[in-house]
């Protein structure tokens, strides 16, 4: 008899009987709202993507990096004894028009003035991205641009190159990849839960990835960033983070189902919720100072990493308390 008191306690707090508590969070009140927000996240993302989609200087969902579609990437720093002279994009892209490169054997040397331009550390930093060139007229673009708007540390230069056929490559396998996720993890859900869990569990992962991308849209067409393979790793992580919390508040509805079987399942998943909400918003926010760490202190390498895993993490984590529970009930019921 004493072990079935408090299953019974929890029971009538939950249908909110007088002289017992009830859930200090009740999210079956604010599922409105929360559907409401979701579905214009998701509007504006697929805005964005449109938008990319139809610039014809992008033409592609995202504004995709050197890795995706290849070509050659040449970081320099400037030499400036305290602070350097005012520098702007156009007179970059200006230096570029006037250089005159050298030929690949019979092949004629790629144009180079329309190449992008991104400025970085007030103008101590550049970052171009460029055709595809052979080490020769790598290193001429180098000493070119050394001579008009030099000059540059020799420690803070980079050249990379990357050919259209490993962007291709990369580009497939991080789709491949990011689909093949997808489909474990529905696979898992489905053993363990059922259908419906599965089905919602891949409707959050949708809408997470989907304003994640939404962002980074936004960020293509207003800002000129670009996505790389690390944006495809911080997705898979993004994904595999929100499973894991959704899963979480399942397991505690699945308990919720044995010990509290005579109440409503939007009960059980308001009782579900308020058990576990102060857990999983601990949780992402101890995942997002080290994030925060790299988005300030972390250079410029895992700057955009940090930032999607940062979005990610933290539309994840609204999806599983304010999507998954609310939507369990309606799809449960139907």
């Amino acid at each position: 008899m004493t072990a079935a008191q408090p299953a019974t306690a929890t029971s009538s707090a939950a249908a909110g009987l007088p002289g017992l508590p009830s859930p200090r969070f009740r999210i079956s009140r604010w599922r409105r709202p929360a559907w409401i927000g979701s579905l214009l996240g998701c509007a504006l993302s697929i805005l964005g993507l449109v938008l990319c989609w139809s610039n014809p200087a992008i033409h592609a969902p995202l504004r995709p990096g050197l890795d995706f579609t290849g070509g050659t990437q040449i970081q320099l720093e400037r030499s400036c004894p305290s602070t350097c002279p005012t520098l702007g994009a156009d007179a970059v892209r200006d230096a570029l028009a006037s250089l005159r490169l050298p030929p690949d054997r019979e092949e004629p040397a790629p144009a180079v003035g329309g190449s992008a331009v991104q400025l970085l550390d007030g103008g101590r930093s550049l970052v171009l991205r460029l055709p595809a060139l052979t080490a020769d007229q790598g290193e001429a673009v180098v000493r070119g641009l050394s001579r008009a708007i030099g000059p540059f540390n020799a420690s803070g230069t980079s050249v990379n190159t990357i050919g259209p056929t490993l962007g291709d490559r990369l580009l497939r396998g991080s789709i491949i990849s990011l689909l093949a996720s997808f489909a474990a993890i529905a696979a898992y859900i489905t053993f363990m839960y059922s259908g419906v869990f599965a089905f919602l569990a891949l409707l959050c992962l949708a809408h997470d990835v989907l304003i994640t991308c939404g962002v980074f849209a936004w960020l293509g067409l207003l800002a000129g960033v670009e996505v790389d393979s690390l944006f495809a790793v911080a997705l898979i992580t993004v994904a595999g983070y929100s499973v894991t919390d959704t899963v979480v508040i399942y397991d505690r509805i699945r308990e919720q189902k044995k010990v509290l079987a005579d109440i409503s399942l939007i009960d059980q998943v308001d009782v579900a919720v308020d058990a576990t909400i102060t857990r999983s918003l601990y949780t992402s926010f101890t995942t997002l100072l080290p994030l925060l760490a790299l988005i300030f202190f972390g250079g410029s390498t895992l700057f955009w990493f940090a930032v999607a895993l940062s979005v990610g993490i933290a539309v994840g984590s609204w999806s599983s308390i304010g999507l998954a529970p609310t939507l369990l009930p309606v799809l449960s019921r139907r």
